[in-house]
This record gives C-alpha cells, structure tokens and sequence, in this order.
C-alpha cells in the first residue's frame, strides 16, 4: 500500500480585484495637467508613481507565475522609473493580469522572487496587495479622488505593515511609521503604518 500524506494547507488566498479595479479607475481619471503634480511619495510625481504601478504588476504578476527575469530580479530604488505614452492602456492590462495571477493556489505556494528578494508565496501575494493598497491611495490623494480598499485587504496590509525590532530603527517597509490613534478608521492606520500623513497633502 502506497503511504498517503498529507496534503499541503491551503494558502490563505486574497483577491485583488477589488483594490485593482479601483486603481484602475483612479488612473483612468487622471487628467494630462496632473501628471506633474506632487504625490506622498516624496520623490515621485504623479507620473513616475504611475509608472511604478506599471512596473510592479509586471512584477507582481510574474512572481506569482514564478516566471523569475528582469522583472522579478531587479531592486528597487534605482533610476526614477519612466512613464511610457501608451501607460493608459498598459496599465489597467497589466491590473487584469496581477489580479488573474494571484487568483491561482499556486501563486500562493512555494518560493518566489519579487525585488530581487526569494519570498514565500503567500508573502510575495500579500506584499504585492500591499503595493496596490498604499499605492492606490497615494494616487488617490494626489489627484484628489476617493478611495475606499475593501476591508479584506486593508487588514492583510495593516499587519504586514506592522512595525517590528528587526529592521534597522524604526523604517518600515515604506518609511518611518506616522503615528495615527487607534480609533482612527482602518485606512488611516495603513498609511500610517506606510510612512504617510492619513491628512495629506494639509500634514
């Protein structure tokens, strides 16, 4: 008799459509006039954040298919990235394509790369909502739209975001966390856990 085991554990799965869909629209509203403006990114304009959101769905999405290339394997923090002309069309694409990815139970398993750093899968997919959560509302704040992430995703950002005694002082993964009260609604305790003022651009 052929010993069974144990199948492995489901990964706890997050859909993306919801944050997707929504960045995708925030994009889409994005008027020619705009694209120079600040953002809270402190060193990106609206049309170098546009073009990060380009390049971490290609990212993203190949992670998830463990496709490991130049997309996975580059760093962040290089050159200022570049927004090509045809981002409009480029980019709800490649929304389609991030949020079709992580819909696959394999995305989630195994070992992957994303910024040039191996990752767990189901790390790799809630890092990847991540982008999209806090880069959602950062194009959101600069082009005066609202945002409102579902509550699913919200709450997986608000704990990988959570502050820990690893890291060198006290940077998370976006920057030094704004303190925001604890009755304050969910998202303004991501972005504050992301380096943000919720009050932005007026903190």
């Amino acid at each position: 008799m052929t010993a069974q085991h144990p199948a492995s554990p489901t990964p706890a799965m997050i859909d993306f459509e919801p944050v997707a869909r929504q960045v995708a629209q925030l994009a889409q509203e994005v008027r020619e006039e705009q694209l120079a403006g600040p953002t809270p990114c402190e060193k990106y304009a609206v049309h170098h954040l546009l073009a990060h959101l380009v390049e971490l769905t290609a990212a993203f999405r190949d992670a998830a298919g463990k496709r490991m290339g130049p997309t996975t394997d580059t760093p962040p923090g290089g050159a200022m990235p570049v927004l090509d002309d045809d981002w409009r069309v480029r980019l709800p694409r490649r929304l389609d394509e991030l949020v079709a990815a992580w819909r696959s139970p394999g995305a989630w398993r195994g070992t992957t790369r994303a910024g040039g750093v191996s990752l767990p899968g189901d790390v790799a997919g809630r890092v990847a909502l991540n982008e999209l959560v806090v880069h959602g509302w950062d194009l959101a704040r600069a082009v005066g739209r609202p945002y409102a992430p579902d509550t699913a995703a919200l709450q997986s950002s608000y704990e990988l975001l959570e502050p820990t005694q690893d890291g060198p002082g006290d940077e998370g993964i976006f920057g030094t966390p704004v303190d925001v009260p604890q009755d304050a609604p969910l998202l303004d305790r991501v972005v504050g856990r992301a380096g943000r003022c919720p009050a932005w651009p007026a903190g």
